[in-house]
């Protein structure tokens, strides 16, 4: 089978297209074959090193597919189901062996590739909006790169929960998908300070959440536009590393919280995990949450995925086809 491995991190040149031999799947495991992979800036986090893994590795976080053969004691799939999963490492590739308990059933109506579309993302939306900050009718929320994979569902998300949603963008053309997603008001960093108008748009109230998948570049402004006791959700770095924050700023700007959460420890258990995709795809199939699929690869163009990714130029989900 093809897959993409990594045999030394660096830039997108070191993803390698190689042939492997299928794996049997072991006891509790499963071998799916893969309809489509979700392409993810984690991925690029591991590929540099920023998030060190054992080498050689195959990339890839997300996918959705069909079981081939389970392994000795699996009864929670069988060959046959459509599943998807997040977090299991190998989706870079044609087959994967899956731990059986982290896959989950897609519901009829939900196409392979807008589960894969779904997971990582659409997961991380649901655990932001309804568990690390539980928005609700009467809250204001800002989302950093509105229009980006994670931003677009976040803002649909954010709205079916009756909040108001404040989106930041860098062009006219990201601005209508964000406010086609949900945005009440749209902020565009490239000509406008978002401070400046996050506070005209609050009546300088400030708002009572901001998700940031960006980092350096946007969250001394994020800590700016809070509301006293507001919260700081840093989920992402796609611009670099926020540097050291001395606690004390945290009581300068109205004792406002931060967080620095992550998707794994939101998906703990199986049921936890069953309950988050089971909202997501559910939306998907009744057509509350819509994806965006900004541009399917073939597997053997995972580095120009990449490329395309971190230019920042993407608006939406990217995928790879085996």
């Amino acid at each position: 089978m093809k897959a993409i491995r990594i045999h030394t991190p660096g830039g997108p040149e070191a993803l390698r297209l190689e042939e492997l031999p299928v794996s049997a799947p072991r006891a509790g495991e499963a071998l799916v074959r893969v309809a489509a992979a979700g392409v993810n800036f984690i991925d690029i986090y591991q590929r540099t090193g920023l998030y060190p893994l054992a080498t050689p590795f195959t990339v890839g976080q997300e996918a959705a597919g069909t079981v081939e053969a389970v392994g000795e004691g699996v009864t929670l799939v069988t060959p046959g189901d459509r599943v998807a999963w997040a977090g299991p490492m190998g989706a870079y590739a044609e087959r994967a062996v899956v731990p059986a308990e982290r896959l989950v059933p897609v519901p009829e109506g939900v196409p392979l590739l807008q589960a894969a579309a779904a997971m990582l993302q659409g997961m991380t939306a649901h655990y932001l909006a309804t568990s690390t900050f539980p928005l609700a009718h009467g809250h204001t929320c800002v989302v950093h790169a509105a229009a980006g994979g994670v931003g677009l569902l976040l803002c649909r998300i954010a709205k079916l929960r009756g909040a108001r949603v404040i989106g930041t963008v860098s062009t006219e053309k990201k601005a209508a998908l964000a406010r086609a997603a949900g945005a009440d008001d749209v902020i565009l960093y490239s000509t406008q300070d978002v401070v400046t108008e996050a506070k005209r748009l609050t009546g300088a109230r400030g708002v009572h959440v901001v998700y940031d998948s960006v980092g350096q570049a946007t969250w001394e402004a994020s800590l700016e536009v809070l509301a006293p006791r507001g919260m700081l959700v840093l989920y992402g770095q796609s611009s670099g590393a926020v540097p050291p924050i001395d606690p004390l700023l945290l009581n300068r700007r109205g004792s406002v919280f931060l967080t620095r959460p992550k998707l794994g420890d939101y998906t703990v258990t199986r049921e936890e995990l069953l309950e988050r995709a089971g909202d997501v795809l559910g939306w998907v199939r009744d057509g509350k949450l819509v994806l965006h699929v900004h541009r399917e690869y073939p597997l053997e163009d995972a580095a120009q995925a990449h490329r395309d990714l971190e230019s920042r130029g993407t608006a939406g989900k990217l995928l790879l086809r085996p």
